[in-house]
């Protein structure tokens, strides 16, 4: 079932119906086999049983907060809150290697996909045996939505969401970006990305391609590759929801339609004006990217409340 923005007039009658709560905030651990990883669980004061969200950080070093260095904006932080006045209960983390997770950060060349994979199930796990929460929804942000999409199948999710997650394998991606790029730079790196499909490592590499393909990061590119999120997000059994912005600049809605109909569960969601970080903002690429780096702009109402009733009604929004 396909959606387009749900109109204003519903959204205010929905936000209404939404008394304010009180909320506590604790920050909490997770013992690893390869550290201790930190999170930020928020509660709202509620009966037992309420429904809680794990919060996936896209790719990059991001904290519990969605921030990057040279990059502070609050989206996670900001989502967190919203929800809490809901009466949903949500978990956001720092990834491995970031944050007061970096005592669990591996080696580069030992770093997988499958390892950030883990760390949302073994989280959703961890949710699992606190009796204050019920069902249990991830929400993966970016290339979070790929990492949910592999630990749902591995964990009790409830519902899962995808927002602004890719709909085409990472080396495709790579290839749309490299497009912008000089014909020298094309013709040295497609080789490599082909390559790496194939999972095969490669050296020596240019050094102008270093940054991107250092024979430390290849094996994690090549545990990445691997992965169709379209094919991934068919797997799924529960209800799912697949958010996408019309102003962000770095997933495009295309990527939400090929996610929505690889899965006859998925209702796809467009909400008219929200970039990558979900803030309101416009295609221009020097505005859009001005707003990552403004903190106390909030994330767009519309998708707090379509996010909400789609928890709260068990994975509906009808």
């Amino acid at each position: 079932m396909n959606w387009r923005l749900l109109m204003a007039t519903w959204l205010m009658v929905f936000m209404q119906g939404v008394a304010h709560a009180a909320v506590e905030e604790a920050v909490v651990q997770l013992q690893t086999a390869n550290g201790v990883l930190e999170g930020t669980l928020l509660v709202p004061e509620a009966k037992r049983g309420m429904p809680v969200v794990l919060l996936v950080a896209g790719s990059g070093p991001t904290d519990r907060n969605g921030n990057q260095p040279g990059l502070h904006h609050n989206a996670l932080l900001q989502l967190s809150g919203a929800l809490a006045q809901y009466g949903i209960a949500s978990l956001r983390y720092d990834k491995r290697g970031v944050g007061r997770s970096m005592s669990a950060a591996p080696r580069e060349e030992d770093l997988r996909f499958e390892q950030y994979a883990a760390d949302v199930r073994d989280w959703v796990k961890w949710l699992a045996w606190d009796k204050r929460f019920g069902k249990v929804t991830v929400i993966g942000h970016s290339e979070g939505a790929l990492l949910g999409m592999l630990a749902a199948r591995q964990a009790k999710v409830a519902n899962f969401v995808s927002i602004a997650g890719p709909g085409r394998p990472a080396d495709q991606l790579l290839q749309m970006q490299l497009a912008t790029q000089p014909a020298e730079i094309q013709s040295m790196a497609l080789p490599v990305i082909e390559r790496l499909k194939r999972g095969k490592t490669v050296e020596p590499v240019n050094p102008a391609l270093q940054a991107l393909f250092r024979p430390s990061v290849q094996p994690y590119l090549i545990s990445w590759f691997k992965y169709d999120p379209a094919k991934e997000i068919a797997k799924l059994k529960m209800p799912v929801l697949v958010v996408q912005g019309t102003a962000d600049i770095q997933v495009e809605e295309e990527d939400a339609w090929l996610l929505g109909a690889a899965n006859q569960r998925a209702t796809v969601v467009s909400i008219d004006g929200m970039n990558h970080i979900f803030k309101k903002s416009v295609p221009d690429r020097a505005q859009n990217w001005n707003t990552y780096t403004q903190p106390e702009l909030p994330v767009m109402p519309e998708l707090i409340a379509i996010l909400a009733k789609f928890i709260r009604q068990g994975g509906k929004l009808d």
